[in-house]
């Protein structure tokens, strides 16, 4: 109830402070969300990914679950049987803001993706199909879930996903050492404060001047809320959007430091 509340509170403030494109200040921003958060077009490649999930949607056949997250309170790990179909339901990224990210990379073009949290591959397949030409990591810690994943890309006939299996807080600085340069990051995994911010200092290792990092669920809770706040704080950072579910991170070091609440 506690986290319903916050949660209610946070979407509340968010619509009191957000604004719209016409009140942003800094021509980078202003042209970004005009041309990639406020597109209306609807490409041709959505309809790739909502055919794979209409067939998600209708698939009751269950697999074996390890759950590393914040889900279970944080600590160690539970095994539990779940459908596909509930899977779909409870942990993919909604249509809206899966879109986003197709637009965000088609735009930027970033060469090498990362992402953490594959699930079922809905999101890695909005990153990949947007950037056929890009290479996706996607880490998953669940090998059941990334084995699914993997059928999904095939049926789409997505060639440049490569898939990590592990606990991030376990593979994530190795996966990471062999990237050569992080120009795009999508962090959906463990919903907790001090994993979040360790994920982000990881990425900072290969991330450069035109890097760009997305964090899912930014007001999930108090702990990611102050996760976001840290993240906002860290010196390298110049520009954020706070798009509610997305946070999202520039350094870009010809922008001046600014923070901005975009209705979305």
């Amino acid at each position: 109830m506690e986290k319903i509340i916050f949660q209610i509170n946070s979407f509340l403030d968010y619509k009191f402070k957000a604004i719209n494109v016409h009140h942003l200040h800094s021509p980078f921003a202003y042209e970004l969300v005009r041309d990639m958060v406020n597109d209306k077009q609807r490409y041709p490649d959505y309809e790739k990914v909502n055919i794979l999930r209409k067939q998600l949607q209708e698939d009751h056949s269950e697999i074996m679950v390890t759950d590393f997250g914040a889900g279970i309170g944080g600590k160690g790990y539970a095994l539990i049987q779940k459908s596909i179909v509930s899977l779909y339901r409870n942990n993919s990224i909604r249509s809206k803001y899966g879109e986003l990210l197709y637009r965000l990379v088609k735009h930027l073009q970033p060469a090498n993706i990362l992402e953490l949290g594959t699930s079922l591959g809905i999101s890695s397949a909005y990153l990949a199909i947007a950037a056929p030409d890009a290479s996706v990591v996607t880490v998953e810690g669940c090998k059941g879930i990334a084995e699914k994943a993997a059928e999904n890309f095939t049926r789409l006939g997505l060639k440049n996903i490569h898939q990590e299996i592990g606990n991030f807080d376990s593979v994530l600085d190795s996966i990471v050492a062999d990237m050569p340069k992080i120009d795009f990051a999508f962090i959906d995994g463990n919903h907790r404060k001090d994993p979040t911010i360790r994920y982000f200092e990881s990425c900072l290792k290969k991330s450069h001047n035109e890097t760009v990092l997305i964090f899912d669920d930014i007001h999930w809770s108090e702990e990611m809320n102050e996760a976001w706040k840290f993240i906002q704080g860290h010196h390298t950072v110049t520009l954020t959007l706070d798009l509610f579910q997305f946070g999202i991170v520039f350094f870009r070091k010809e922008l001046s430091k600014q923070d901005f609440i975009i209705s979305y």
